[in-house]
């Protein structure tokens, strides 16, 4: 008996002290990612990182690993979290009357998290996988690049309290409603299926059932593995095109056709700002130069919006795991929001 416990012990030691060497290991992964690439595409390459070119290969490469170890870390913990609860506990725990308190936790968790659209993708896999309603988990992948502190910070700085209220309490709304719209239309049937498997060695399970922690520690590793190898081209595909229009600007393009004198300046607005790719910090600049040259705030507000909550980037990533009609939904949605916002800050400011 003795000899079975402290092989027991011996095991478990070994067990954590993997994990922790893990964890250790992608935590330092993700601290020396940027740096790396810097010196990489900066030093070795040759290339200016202030340059198109040298941006968009930084903006490429820095990306993909970083958006990789992400899916990587969020999907071994939500896998492992979720073993503990079947996906019916799940949803029935936030589903429901909750669903609306839900939406409203799940934007304000967006605000706290500073990713950009596409870096919010692997938690919102790892949400939808996990059992959270649709409608919740599409609250907090609005919220989470519209809306952080960074971008508060810069707004605080550059317009003002007024404008930098009404954009926090505007992108909130948006996250929301969007998210409780979407989750009372009822699509979960146009998430892809595998989203929801739970397996274990290549069979479906039921991970209400007693599972030890050498079990979960292999789902973990089986679903990132899972998801890795079914959404790596789509991954491919959107960081190369936001690498590609990196660094692009319209200035003067956006200047001349979504003016102040041009009725439908908000719609070309969100329309100039869907294909671009940036987070909110990253485009403030833009915002501040137009914003000189006379531009309406709420047209401008609406072109930040568009610009860090919609992307082509994000929709690709999104296609491996959302249906079309899902994403028509999604974008459908959140655009109507900015508009509406668009116009209604350009008629009170």
């Amino acid at each position: 008996m003795s000899t079975i416990t402290h092989s027991g012990t011996r095991q478990g030691v070994r067990r954590w002290g993997t994990v922790a060497a893990v964890a250790l290991a992608w935590f330092a992964l993700y601290q020396v990612n940027r740096p790396f690439w810097d010196w990489m595409i900066g030093d070795v390459a040759g290339l200016d990182l202030t340059s198109r070119l040298g941006s968009g290969v930084h903006f490429f490469f820095y990306d993909t690993v970083k958006i990789l170890l992400l899916l990587s870390g969020i999907i071994f913990l939500v896998t492992v979290l979720r073993s503990f609860m079947s996906v019916e506990r799940t949803r029935a725990l936030l589903g429901g009357k909750r669903e609306g308190v839900g939406n409203v936790l799940a934007a304000g968790l967006g605000i706290v998290t500073p990713f950009c659209s596409c870096s919010a993708v692997p938690a919102f896999i790892g949400f939808v996988a996990s059992g959270v309603p649709l409608g919740v988990t599409m609250s907090f992948l609005i919220a989470s690049p519209l809306i952080n502190e960074v971008a508060i910070a810069l707004l605080l700085g550059l317009f003002g309290i007024g404008p930098t209220l009404l954009y926090v309490a505007a992108g909130l709304t948006i996250a929301v409603v969007a998210g409780f719209v979407i989750g009372r239309l009822k699509l979960e049937r146009h998430v892809e299926s595998f989203v929801y498997e739970t397996t274990l060695r290549g069979k479906p399970i039921d991970p209400s059932v007693g599972l030890t922690w050498d079990d979960r520690f292999q789902m973990g590793r089986e679903e990132v593995a899972s998801i890795l190898r079914k959404i790596w081209p789509y991954l491919l595909v959107g960081i190369g095109l936001g690498a590609v229009i990196h660094g692009w600007v319209p200035e003067s393009f956006f200047a001349t056709y979504a003016g102040a004198d041009n009725p439908f300046g908000v719609l070309v607005a969100v329309l100039i700002g869907v294909p671009l790719y940036s987070n909110a910090a990253g485009i403030l600049p833009l915002i501040d130069a137009l914003y000189a040259k006379g531009m309406p705030m709420g047209t401008l507000l609406a072109f930040m919006m568009a610009t860090v909550a919609l992307s082509l980037p994000e929709m690709i990533l999104l296609r491996r795991v959302l249906k079309p009609r899902l994403i028509a939904t999604f974008v459908g949605v959140t655009a109507t929001g900015i508009i509406a916002v668009g116009y209604l800050f350009n008629a009170i400011l």
